[in-house]
């Protein structure tokens, strides 16, 4: 490889080091990309791209935990020299949301909540991670604050009729059965073709709904 060639006589730029690891990614050989990203790392910690790249890299070898580590180190880096740029602090609220996901996948709630609250906190207006969260919030037994992040997705955007779905849903398990079929009610006046709030009004009310 032409990079490697020229790191034989560099190896002192960690740009040179992102970029092998790119490639090796790219040819799927995740344990070469990681040793390649670590060492871009090792000449320059706060290498914003590469640590992104590397965290990545850790996801898909299903090492969450050193993920998420690199995710929170970035950030605490970012805190101590100075706010990211908005594009770079987005790249980090989604890599905190996919570890989130994969907590969620396994069964690992509590994770799965602090990785979105994560990913909020870099980007709150990101309201389809916030959905994510108050859904989990549910699983985990805590419908109160699952209520209030959906009231907060539904304020920021009345359109995200998921939101009124899952509040709906919420409402219900915890028997406030009028709040909830006010919500699916409001779900089927704003699209008629919503099978889901139909279905719930069915279950409810009866097939008359």
């Amino acid at each position: 490889m032409a990079f490697e060639r020229v790191l034989a006589e560099h190896a002192g730029f960690a740009d040179l080091h992102y970029l092998v690891g790119l490639v090796h990614e790219r040819r799927g050989d995740l344990d070469a990309a990681a040793a390649s990203f670590e060492s871009a790392l090792a000449i320059n910690p706060r290498y914003a791209e590469c640590a992104l790249a590397l965290s990545t890299v850790y996801e898909r070898r299903g090492e969450w935990e050193r993920a998420r580590e690199l995710a929170t180190r970035l950030g605490e880096a970012a805190n101590e020299g100075g706010a990211l740029d908005p594009t770079t602090s987005g790249k980090i609220a989604n890599l905190h949301a996919e570890l989130g996901d994969a907590y969620r996948e396994a069964g690992e709630v509590r994770e799965a909540i602090e990785s979105y609250r994560k990913a909020l906190e870099r980007a709150p207006g990101f309201h389809d991670i916030r959905f994510r969260l108050a859904v989990t919030l549910r699983e985990a037994g805590l419908p109160a604050q699952s209520i209030a992040e959906l009231k907060r997705v539904r304020r920021a955007n009345p359109a995200y009729l998921d939101a009124s779905v899952q509040l709906g849903l919420t409402y219900w398990s915890l028997g406030r059965g009028e709040q909830a079929i006010a919500e699916w009610q409001r779900v089927v006046a704003a699209d008629p073709a919503r099978s889901d709030a139909q279905m719930y009004l069915r279950l409810v009310r009866g097939p008359s709904a």
